[in-house]
């Protein structure tokens, strides 16, 4: 029982302090009572006094000594992956539990969660992780306390993965992420067909960017497949894509002459359903084609994007402002100069973050060991921090370029004969490079949704929001299961979701429909191990500079303050029975 939690201590120091002082009022009165001659000297009297006082406080500490604080609780984490425990992550009086995901290690006791383990332990301030790191159950659990990752190595394959936020038919997507334990190898997209539809190789810390055109809607099942340097297939991860119905852009295009690659560009157009308005320049005051001869915004904004020639583009003169003023709301403007322009439009073109400068046109192929017709690559360069390529021949050299402004892009094209793919018979080829092009530059669309993590797998918590009220989820097998809506945090409208069994999941409210999709739980073990640690890694940071704080308070060590009372009440009580100080041993002096 801790007396000094009972307020005994106040008691206590309450008598000790009546003590001494009746104690002193004594040795007064029998002081002053003394006459004269017989008074004993000030000193003896001031240091009986004194003995008295210091020896209450000795014996007041030596009943309730000061409290200590133990060292600040360790407790040693092991999660998945953490094979082992060594000696120096396990400093002596840490406690050190496994995790449900961790494999058995000696000395560790199994805990269902990191709550339960800390309950268990009271105390604790300091958490030591092993392994991948915690997982989403474990992380509110650990705020609070000063938390120090040792992560394991991640596996060889994908360790991160970013999916196009959004993939509309007939638009280019991007895919990008990063692979461990590649070095030399390759990273090939198949369609769902298994065909191989773009490769890259991971630069030196394994990032990678893929892309390509999706023409079907609905859900489709990508796939990214991993090789080593030798070629061989080291894993295969899927790559979901819910693929919307894409409306078709509305395309203007002005040329300043008929030519073949203006032909097959506006039949690829038209073929794929673009809404075309069309202007080209015959000479001697003629035209053909029904598109606008002046621009004023209204116009311009019920276009996604406006395509030009290098004679259209010279040509515009005063319509030049208001069509870059259109930009920057979000118009797309792609422009077709494959050649070096005069100095004037090279400042114009300065002017819209592009640095333009000539060199030698040639021929070029678009990948090693291609045999279809080779472009040219025209005689103007682009360079400069604003602008970024968007298409480069086999040698990585860019025959594209783009650059932002304001909401929208400005795209300028270096070649003028992609037509000869379709007089080769490769048509789809040139629709996929004109689909790429055009979808990069376009005026961007997006469609309201519900936010849902793409990392989602079964048996684990994700956090969708943006929910409406009556937001339901149904499962693969048709099972429905309300979201019900965080209380707490009513503007973002999120809700917690346990998915049960991987594939595509239906987020239903009223008539509106979205799919997401759910991994299996052992699926692509590196993007599991990768959040697990990256998720750690942010709680460990965010407490670096916090302090470990102290351990439970307890009683200090008695014997110090005991001994110290022994010896001063020896030393009174040999000085009370002494005669030094007193008028007898003066008089013997």
């Amino acid at each position: 029982m801790n007396l000094q939690a009972q307020g005994l201590d106040i008691v206590v120091a309450t008598l000790l302090a009546l003590a001494v002082a009746a104690a002193g009022t004594r040795m007064l009165w029998r002081f002053l009572r003394m006459p004269g001659p017989q008074r004993p000297r000030s000193w003896r009297l001031a240091t009986l006094l004194l003995v008295q006082a210091v020896g209450a406080f000795l014996l007041y500490r030596t009943l309730f000594p000061p409290p200590v604080h133990a060292p600040a609780g360790l407790l040693v984490v092991a999660t998945a992956a953490a094979d082992r425990v060594p000696a120096r992550e396990r400093p002596p009086g840490a406690r050190v539990v496994a995790m449900p995901e961790a494999p058995a290690l000696a000395g560790a006791s199994r805990m269902p969660d990191l709550a339960t383990a800390l309950r268990r332990h009271p105390g604790t301030t300091r958490v030591r992780v092993l392994g991948a790191g915690l997982a989403a159950r474990d992380l509110e659990a650990a705020r609070g306390l000063v938390v120090e990752f040792r992560p394991a190595p991640l596996p060889r394959g994908l360790v991160a993965l970013w999916p196009p936020p959004g993939v509309q038919a007939g638009r280019r997507f991007e895919v990008g992420g990063r692979a461990n334990g590649l070095d030399g190898g390759q990273v090939e997209l198949l369609d769902p067909a298994q065909r191989i539809v773009a490769h890259a190789r991971p630069d030196d810390g394994g990032r990678f960017r893929l892309t390509a055109v999706v023409r079907t809607p609905g859900p489709a099942t990508w796939t990214l497949r991993l090789r080593d340097h030798g070629g061989t297939a080291i894993e295969n991860a899927t790559l979901p894509l819910d693929v919307a119905p894409g409306s078709p852009l509305r395309v203007l295009f002005l040329a300043g002459a008929p030519n073949a690659e203006l032909k097959y560009l506006r039949r690829w157009a038209s073929d794929s359903g673009l809404a075309l308005d069309t202007r080209i320049e015959l000479g001697a005051g003629m035209q053909i084609g029904d598109a606008p001869v002046r621009f004023d915004a209204a116009r311009l904004a019920g276009y996604d994007l406006v395509v030009l020639d290098a004679r259209s583009w010279q040509g515009l003169g005063a319509r030049r402002g208001p069509l870059l003023e259109a930009v920057r709301g979000g118009l797309g403007l792609l422009l077709r100069l494959p050649h070096a322009s005069s100095a004037g439009d090279r400042a114009a073109l300065r002017r819209l973050g592009f640095e333009a400068a000539s060199a030698r046109a040639r021929s070029v192929r678009m990948s090693s060991g291609d045999e279809a017709p080779t472009l040219t690559r025209g005689s103007l360069r682009i360079t400069g921090d604003d602008a970024v390529p968007m298409l480069a021949d086999a040698g990585g050299a860019a025959l594209a370029w783009w650059s932002a402004r304001g909401l929208g892009r400005i795209g300028i094209v270096g070649f003028d004969d992609s037509h000869r793919w379709v007089l080769a018979g490769d048509g789809a080829r040139h629709g996929d490079l004109w689909a790429g092009l055009f979808s990069t530059i376009a005026r961007p669309r997006a469609a309201p949704s519900a936010q849902v993590p793409d990392s989602a797998r079964a048996g684990e918590r994700m956090t969708l929001c943006a929910l409406p009220a009556d937001a339901t989820v149904e499962a693969p097998d048709g099972r429905r299961t309300p979201l019900y809506i965080d209380p707490v945090d009513s503007e973002r409208a999120c809700a917690g979701f346990w998915p049960r069994i991987s594939g595509w999941h239906l987020l239903r409210a009223g008539d509106a429909v979205q799919r997401f999709h759910v991994r299996a739980a052992d699926a692509v073990p590196g993007l599991r191990a990768a959040r697990l640690q990256d998720d750690t890694a942010r709680l460990a940071a965010a407490t670096a500079t916090a302090d470990a704080g102290q351990g439970p308070a307890r009683p200090g060590p008695r014997w110090p303050w005991f001994l110290a009372w022994l010896a001063l009440a020896t030393a009174g009580w040999w000085l009370e029975r002494s005669r030094a100080g007193t008028a007898a041993a003066s008089g013997r002096g």
